[in-house]
């Protein structure tokens, strides 16, 4: 679906690497590799803090029926599909808009309904759309007005909503991990995907949350071993890749 985007916090010049990959969502050995062996490690932080918030038990079929998810910077719903077939009503937006046909067909051969929509945040806000969770994983080291963002996102979740966030932390060990290994030696994404001055530390986005109104109630580093070549969540080593999550206070 694609309607007219609000677009303060859209920086064209970053949609426009990613309308250049669009076709590669689901190749698990194309530019999104990375994506595709970290999403285990995202969807099991991303599920426990639903979970624990709403009071919903994982080991039920479809534990997340009922509750209204969106998914900011959906690409081709990696992350969309997955909560869709754990029962939620799935929004997924997008600002490039290559990405949403790649992730309508996935889902259709899926056999998934999910509303995906070349579309801003922004946008929502001004049509008065309200979700139980906004997730926007690895899309504020993105955007143009990191804060706007933020106070955006906190506008979308209703009252005893989420906001979950992940994001790279502006570390030497983040240089070296996802523009050095991931970029230049590895090659799995093109040259200059990620901008290291646009990245964001666990305390600068914890200052953007708060500064929402929101309270963050949990910050978790995602750790990969290239040993194991495998990903786990630590809740002390955040210098990489990190997810935040964020309680909308009942009254505000």
């Amino acid at each position: 679906m694609t309607e007219p985007a609000t677009t303060r916090n859209v920086d064209a010049g970053e949609v426009a690497k990613f309308e250049a990959m669009a076709a590669e969502w689901w190749d698990p050995n194309g530019k999104f590799r990375p994506l595709h062996e970290m999403n285990p490690c995202r969807l099991d932080y991303l599920c426990a803090q639903i979970a624990v918030e709403f009071g919903r038990d994982l080991s039920r079929s479809r534990p997340f029926e009922g509750l209204r998810l969106l998914d900011i910077g959906c690409g081709g719903g990696l992350l969309a599909e997955p909560f869709a077939r754990l029962g939620a009503e799935v929004t997924g937006i997008d600002a490039a808009g290559g990405n949403i046909p790649v992730a309508e067909a996935h889902a259709a051969a899926q056999g998934l309904r999910i509303d995906y929509r070349h579309t801003s945040a922004e946008a929502l806000v001004e049509n008065n759309e309200i979700f139980d969770a906004v997730i926007a994983f690895e899309v504020i080291e993105h955007v143009a007005d990191p804060a706007g963002f933020v106070a955006t996102a906190a506008k979308l979740a209703r009252p005893g909503g989420l906001v979950m966030m992940s994001t790279l932390n502006r570390t030497t060990k983040a240089f070296g991990a996802a523009i050095i290994g991931a970029e230049w030696v590895m090659r799995w994404l093109p040259r200059g995907t990620h901008d290291w001055a646009r990245f964001v530390t666990p305390e600068e986005l914890e200052r953007m949350m708060t500064g929402a109104g929101l309270d963050v109630v949990d910050r978790k580093g995602m750790v990969f071993d290239p040993i194991r070549w495998s990903w786990s969540l630590s809740p002390t080593d955040l210098a990489v890749n990190y997810a935040m999550t964020a309680l909308v206070p009942e009254e505000r």
